[in-house]
């Protein structure tokens, strides 16, 4: 070690006695109470294997896609095929029939400007109803219009809404409207595992997240 790197070392805090807060200030270690210390070194401790667990569940859903990829890529060289768009919407399973991976895609919609068109048609529609018909409908309405907090409209409610045989020219262009305002805003793939004592008992998921990582 040179006399340069060991003024160094020696002008380095001393960490073992203090602990930095939230705010970044070093707290002496004999300020801090015994059990703010046991829930730093708990939450440290979780949190240090979590990153680990979450960086092993990352690399099992690369590989495993890695892998559904090679054996689809064979697959189609098999048959001579061509390969087209993305992989998913697919079940492999165990020769034994006791194991089974799932791929399936799922889209993310979006509503453009035609839903409020919609909706001003649907309100024409109940605003003209027996209020014994309209009352339970606005309910229905009401719910399927709303957006959570988080701006989205309540994508089910609307599918509900449209199943609805009503006979009227304003709520068919309605549920017209609706459909049209519909868009796909992207799509994600998810791997499900599912797992079974003998080819005769019920499935049962495997729980991993792998939707998060």
């Amino acid at each position: 070690m040179t006399t340069d790197t060991a003024a160094t070392v020696a002008n380095l805090p001393d960490t073992t006695n203090f602990m930095i807060d939230a705010k970044g200030r070093h707290v002496p270690v004999h300020l801090v109470s015994d059990l703010e210390k046991l829930q730093d070194q708990l939450v440290t401790n979780v949190m240090n294997f979590a990153i680990s667990l979450s960086a092993q569940i990352a690399r099992f859903k690369t590989h495993t896609f890695d892998d559904v990829d090679t054996y689809m890529s064979l697959s189609a060289e098999k048959y001579g095929a061509k390969r087209r768009g993305q992989k998913g919407n697919m079940k492999f399973q165990s020769y034994n029939g006791c194991m089974r991976l799932i791929v399936a895609v799922q889209d993310h919609l979006d509503f453009g400007p035609e839903l409020q068109t919609a909706k001003a048609l649907v309100d024409e529609c109940i605003s003209e109803w027996a209020s014994e018909a309209s009352d339970k409908i606005k309910k229905l309405v009401s719910h399927a219009f709303d957006v959570d907090k988080a701006g989205r409209i309540n994508r089910e409610a609307l599918f509900s809404l449209r199943r609805l045989q009503i006979d009227d020219p304003r709520w068919k262009s309605a549920m017209e409207a609706i459909a049209d305002s519909m868009r796909i805003a992207g799509s994600k793939t998810y791997i499900r595992l599912y797992q079974r004592a003998t080819a005769t008992d019920d499935w049962l998921l495997v729980p991993i997240d792998l939707a998060a990582v």
